[in-house]
């Protein structure tokens, strides 16, 4: 049997206040969303995640791959959208995997969230630390995503 290697003193350091940034950090930047402009992290990604699509719209399969998000939650998810006039759903020759596309709303609701995202974003994280500290954290979360696998959300 494999003996345990525990965590020294120095990583349970590391391991536990990198889980207690990302906790807080995105804590308050949804709070701030939900605050401010009456959206949830999960609205925010998915705004932001068809924004940045070609005429702001894609497949529902497209949007499980890039949100890395389980079927039944996007799901869910987008119909609780749809309900609040955020995006539309469209049919599509394959009647398994519809298109979902911005409405004005959700249009309107990205551009006006996201200078105050950035702002949240930018005042929490990068003007906390230096050019070299924020460039030797990507380089860092870059390594253990390539140790994780699989395509990037």
């Amino acid at each position: 049997m494999k003996e345990q290697r525990w965590l020294g003193d120095g990583e349970q350091r590391a391991w536990r206040a990198f889980l207690e940034m990302s906790r807080r950090l995105d804590h308050a930047l949804t709070r701030h969303l939900q605050d401010e402009f009456g959206l949830s992290g999960a609205d925010y990604t998915i705004l932001v995640t068809l924004s940045e699509a070609p005429d702001e719209r894609m497949r529902a399969y497209e949007l499980v791959e890039s949100t890395d998000w389980e079927k039944s939650r996007l799901s869910h998810h987008l119909k609780r959208m749809e309900h609040r006039g955020l995006v539309c759903r469209e049919p599509t020759d394959n009647a398994r995997s519809p298109e979902f596309c911005l409405t004005p709303a959700g249009h309107q609701a990205i551009v006006d969230a996201a200078p105050a995202h950035v702002a949240q974003v930018r005042k929490l994280f990068f003007d906390v630390v230096s050019p070299t500290e924020a460039a030797r954290f990507t380089a860092t979360c870059e390594k253990i995503l390539d140790a994780l696998g699989g395509t990037p959300a």
